[in-house]
């Protein structure tokens, strides 16, 4: 019996996928964070769903500074920024062709969430001290947006890299999955050692 060949990864097919899926979720997890933040406004003895254990905890996430870093609720953010990557997604599956600027304008989009998502794990890890789940999802899918984003504009050419860079690439392009896990792995590790006095006694 003969061996399927494992399909070649296409990133133009994949695109659309990681912007709606990852969209719906993160535009989700925004919309749940809201409404906590608001329940919490309405009554500080509310007590959000997600308030599992001293460390997962989101109530003392959403009421820190920290969740309010340009003055509004982080969340508010989300849902638009998420709103407008489902609406990309849902455009390229619909046959549009969007033009160099825009995919662009939409990884300039993808850093700045990456790192803000970044600095909120530090944040949340180091100075606040506990862990709110709706904002490590977001953080997952964020990081994965802008992983792939970045896939499809190297790939298609809209940036292009220096040809001393172009093995390094070709090195990313096989092993995409493999250094986003890695990624992940890392983050967990660090939020695993930070928080080992609690899940150390728990787990042995």
């Amino acid at each position: 019996m003969a061996i399927k060949k494992i399909p070649k990864f296409n990133i133009n097919k994949f695109i659309p996928w990681v912007l709606v899926i990852t969209g719906i979720i993160g535009l989700a997890m925004s919309a749940i964070l809201i409404f906590d933040e608001a329940q919490i406004a309405k009554n500080p003895n509310y007590k959000p769903s997600c308030n599992l254990n001293p460390v997962i905890s989101c109530g003392s996430v959403i009421s820190s500074k920290q969740a309010q870093a340009f003055h509004f609720s982080n969340p508010y953010i989300g849902l638009v920024g998420f709103s407008v990557i489902i609406t990309t997604g849902m455009t390229i599956f619909a046959g549009a062709k969007l033009k160099k600027w825009y995919w662009l304008g939409l990884e300039g989009g993808a850093i700045f969430g990456v790192a803000f998502c970044h600095w909120l794990f530090y944040q949340s890890v180091y100075k606040i001290n506990d862990l709110c789940p709706f904002c490590m999802v977001t953080w997952v899918i964020t990081i994965t947006l802008f992983w792939y984003t970045s896939y499809f504009i190297f790939s298609n050419g809209f940036v292009k890299l220096p040809a001393k860079l172009k093995p390094a690439g070709q090195f990313v392009k096989k092993h995409h999955v493999d250094i986003l896990v890695l990624w992940f792995v890392v983050i967990a590790a660090l939020i695993l050692k930070h928080f080992w006095y609690y899940y150390g006694k728990h787990l042995f």
